[in-house]
């Protein structure tokens, strides 16, 4: 295998999404509390983010807090919130300034008051931004997300302005959570697992898939240079023979 040119843009993904695994590993390695992994968790969301934005790449989504992960115990269920309201209050202004788009992804229900009215404000103050998209997926599980999109589906037959039978996939990708934004090109998950836990399902049909062992609070620019470097040489074929994709690339 080359070594890919990394200052090639077209070797760059356009959309980067993250499975952020390995905290509490990290603190309990180091005699810490698993709140201090969350913390330096929060480090290493904000190393990637700058990264992002430096090398030009459009869209990051960040895995926060799954579906499941409301199954933890009550009080680091609550400390991961709490970290959300700091990070919000102290992140927002200056990813503003920085032209990030922000949004958030999931099952809003389930989140307290204020944690949604944090969300809502970042939203708004990013909004017209037209820097990186940085999409939080908080309280999120793809299964939910098929669901929701699907249920919205069956309104509109119900309501009789969609026909079941021009139900194509582009109707389905179109409500599912990320909407509009591209599919991921490239999924890095942390912690040493090698599966992706419920997230983006549909969205990560044909993304390229990164695992490393680094434990998500040490991961910084080397190693995400390494899944970069990973990405550039791989040959995206969407089904066709290598032939074909080495064709269709000249």
């Amino acid at each position: 295998m080359t070594r890919a040119d990394l200052t090639d843009e077209h070797r760059l993904p356009a959309h980067v999404a993250v499975i952020m695994d390995g905290n509490g590993r990290w603190a309990r390695s180091r005699g810490m509390p698993r709140q201090a992994g969350h913390r330096a968790g929060v480090k290493s969301a904000r190393r990637i983010v700058e990264a992002c934005a430096r090398k030009g790449i459009s869209a990051l989504s960040l895995f926060a807090f799954s579906s499941e992960n409301w199954q933890r115990p009550k009080q680091e269920v609550g400390m991961l919130m709490k970290l959300m309201v700091e990070a919000l209050d102290r992140e927002v202004e200056e990813l503003a300034s920085q032209g990030v788009q922000l949004r958030f992804i999931g099952e809003r229900e389930q989140l307290s008051e204020a944690v949604r009215e944090r969300m809502s404000r970042a939203e708004a103050s990013t909004q017209h931004n037209q820097g990186l998209r940085l999409l939080i997926a908080l309280s999120y599980g793809g299964r939910w997300d098929i669901t929701q999109a699907a249920q919205a589906i069956a309104r509109e037959v119900e309501a009789g302005t969609l026909r079941a039978a021009d139900v194509v996939q582009g109707t389905i990708a179109e409500r599912l959570a990320l909407g509009a934004v591209p599919d991921p090109d490239l999924l890095i998950r942390t912690g040493g697992e090698s599966r992706i836990s419920n997230f983006l399902l549909w969205n990560l049909a044909y993304s390229e898939l990164y695992f490393t062992d680094c434990l998500w609070p040490a991961f910084d620019q080397q190693e995400f240079d390494r899944a970069l470097e990973f990405y550039a040489n791989r040959q995206r074929r969407f089904g066709r023979t290598p032939e074909q994709t080495l064709e269709s690339a000249s």
